[in-house]
């Protein structure tokens, strides 16, 4: 029996790719919506897709104790998908969780870094710290879970050559900004990729309490591998500028919210090479890839090819 999944800030970013993902993978999926965000038309449209899926919608959020117990009590498995602003907030579900004394795994929004180990200053840090902050209150808890490390979502990413601040939708034809020395690697993998392994994880015991990361071997690259891979698809050189670290730093502080965010991003993950500056302890995690050989993930390459 596949168990029955809640999905938690399902509208989101990647919240609508785990309720598809769930559904697609053979769960009986729930979806937690807010009721004022019906006001919105395109998660309206967006919450009669899942409809149209065979999702069951639940109206409640985070804040409401007895809608979040209610929705909990009819499933499995519980996945977060909330946003930046609500990571604290997680806290409600974990009481909920608890009261309703049902639920075999939850998944925290993570989907990003490790963030026991990391290497991020401010402001991206707060964040990191936050998550972990919840990884311990599940943990005290003794809420049984699964935290999935994903490394960068390639829609974020990829298209912009790692220059993700610039919210562009292709690859770039003539110039490119490369960050220090751009060979420190990361971690890039799709979002429905991400999804398709977290859900072969929520019911897999070898998973249960550990985390998943997912690191499948074509998909740990640098910005240079990925300017490289772009400039082969288009038989053309870009025109390349060098950010040093110091110049970076500079533009992170200068930058606006939530732009010093992104930014502060851009030299975790490209400057330090915060996702590959470790190596797996198998006492606490477990790699993607190696667990779900049947998975044909998309490669960073690959990607790359819907731009050409």
């Amino acid at each position: 029996m596949t168990s029955k999944v809640l999905v938690i800030g399902a509208t989101g970013y990647i919240g609508k790719v785990f309720v598809e993902g769930s559904v697609k993978s053979g769960h009986a999926t729930f979806a937690m919506v807010r009721e004022s965000s019906l006001s919105d038309p395109v998660k309206a449209k967006l919450v009669e897709s899942f409809k149209d899926l065979g999702v069951t919608i639940l109206y409640g959020s985070l804040n409401e104790k007895e809608s979040l117990v209610k929705a909990i009590k009819q499933v499995d498995v519980v996945i977060s998908a909330v946003g930046r602003t609500q990571i604290l907030d997680q806290v409600n579900i974990m009481e909920a969780i608890k009261e309703a004394g049902n639920v075999k795994r939850f998944l925290p929004s993570e989907f990003g870094n490790d963030v026991d180990r990391t290497l991020a200053i401010e402001p991206t840090l707060s964040e990191f710290i936050m998550k972990a902050q919840i990884r311990r209150a599940i943990e005290a808890a003794e809420i049984p879970y699964t935290y999935i490390v994903t490394g960068c979502f390639a829609g974020f990413f990829v298209p912009s050559l790692g220059q993700c601040h610039l919210r562009v939708t292709t690859p770039p034809t003539d110039r490119v900004s490369i960050y220090d020395s751009g060979d420190a690697k990361a971690i890039i993998n799709t979002e429905e990729d991400i999804v398709a392994y977290t859900m072969k994880a929520v019911d897999d015991p070898r998973t249960l309490n550990k985390i998943l990361y997912v690191h499948p071997p074509k998909n740990i690259v640098s910005q240079n591998d990925m300017v490289s891979l772009w400039e082969r698809k288009i038989v053309k050189t870009l025109e390349k500028t060098y950010v040093s670290e110091e110049e970076l730093l500079k533009s992170i502080q200068e930058a606006q919210p939530p732009m010093d965010f992104v930014m502060g991003l851009i030299h975790t993950v490209l400057v330090q090479g915060d996702l590959t500056s470790f190596t797996i302890d198998p006492s606490v995690g477990v790699e993607a890839s190696e667990l779900y050989p049947d998975v044909k993930y998309t490669s960073v390459d690959e990607f790359l090819n819907q731009f050409v």
